[in-house]
């Protein structure tokens, strides 16, 4: 049997494959961060494609932490109806659904609000100046992740996924590139992990403990002085009691370096983070082949594989990925004449 299409649990939400849909922003919400019909098609298609987990694109936690001024929200119990409605339709189908709450910081391009971030550093001189987050900042955001997954749990996500990567506000305080505070939030590894912690004790309070949690890392910065997978691992391990389930592996985006990428990129450093922190996790980076995916977790070198740029072109590529490694998987019955 192929490993690629075996059953995986992680609490209570057992996945009928370890095939996941990662978060990819659609730029598509109303201006007031609510779903549209777009968003209902473009899920639902996947999990009738036979993917086992989708995560829902970066949903922003305040209205300051959207990347653009059409992401979707969570930031307002108005906006539980909406994403429910895609949860609701992606299950009928055999699929598990997360959300990736996020906060975008200094990369956000939403410019009705003001920019914020760890430290007072522009991305480049296409984006604007952050203002510097003060204690206050920091409590008002640890507690809008808070409320996002109690959100997120009424809407019937099956998990939630932090998104610390990217550069996007959790990453910008990971990183000693974009973190230069002099107080307990800068400096050291663990000043540096500190937001993160302080939001996974938030969002656990109210996230039930059945559910898993995942957290979504750049392991590489791709620049000197920036953290590296070892780094990430270590800052991991300081935090990993605070309730993360799964590491979600990633890299980039911190500063504006564009890195050398081939297929399975990032896969080693989804190995070092498995072997360092002892937690499971989620790897990928321009995966498109079947037999590349199913050597990953055959091979233990991850649990899950995401896709991507691959799932936007072929949404229906788990049901062709099955019949390549021979796997008798169950199309949908509307579908069965193609099989």
């Amino acid at each position: 049997m192929s490993k690629l299409f075996s059953s995986y649990k992680l609490k209570n939400m057992e996945l009928k494959n370890r095939i996941v849909m990662p978060p990819m922003c659609m730029y598509s919400a109303d201006n007031d961060g609510n779903p549209k019909d777009w968003h209902l098609i473009h899920y639902t298609t996947r999990a009738v494609g036979g993917t086992g987990l989708i995560i829902l694109e970066a949903t922003g936690v305040e209205p300051r932490g959207r990347i653009s001024e059409n992401d979707l929200g969570i930031w307002k119990d108005e906006q539980i109806d909406g994403l429910k409605r895609i949860v609701d339709a992606c299950k009928v189908h055999g699929a598990k659904v997360g959300v990736q709450l996020g906060h975008a910081g200094r990369k956000s391009e939403a410019f009705s609000e003001p920019s914020i971030a760890p430290s007072p550093i522009a991305y480049s001189d296409d984006y604007r100046m952050p203002l510097e987050m003060t204690k206050e900042d920091i409590k008002t955001v640890v507690a809008a992740f808070k409320e996002a997954a109690r959100r997120a749990d009424l809407a019937g996500f099956d998990t939630i996924e932090l998104h610390a990567a990217h550069g996007y506000l959790i990453s910008e305080f990971l990183s000693p590139l974009t973190n230069h505070r002099t107080d307990e939030y800068g400096g050291e590894d663990k000043n540096r992990v500190r937001f993160l912690k302080e939001v996974l004790q938030a969002v656990k309070s109210v996230w039930p403990v059945e559910k898993p949690i995942i957290v979504r890392v750049s392991c590489d910065d791709f620049a000197e002085g920036g953290n590296h997978d070892v780094d990430m691992a270590n800052m991991l391990n300081m935090v990993k009691e605070e309730g993360i389930d799964l590491v979600n592996v990633s890299a980039g985006g911190v500063v504006n370096v564009v890195p050398k990428v081939y297929p399975g990129y990032m896969i080693t450093y989804a190995e070092t983070i498995k072997n360092v922190t002892g937690l499971p996790v989620m790897a990928g980076g321009l995966i498109t082949s079947p037999a590349l995916a199913e050597e990953i977790v055959h091979n233990n070198r991850a649990d899950l594989v995401f896709l991507g740029r691959e799932l936007l072109r072929n949404p229906y590529w788990p049901l062709g990925a099955a019949k390549e490694l021979r796997e008798d998987y169950i199309w949908p019955k509307q579908y069965q004449r193609a099989k």
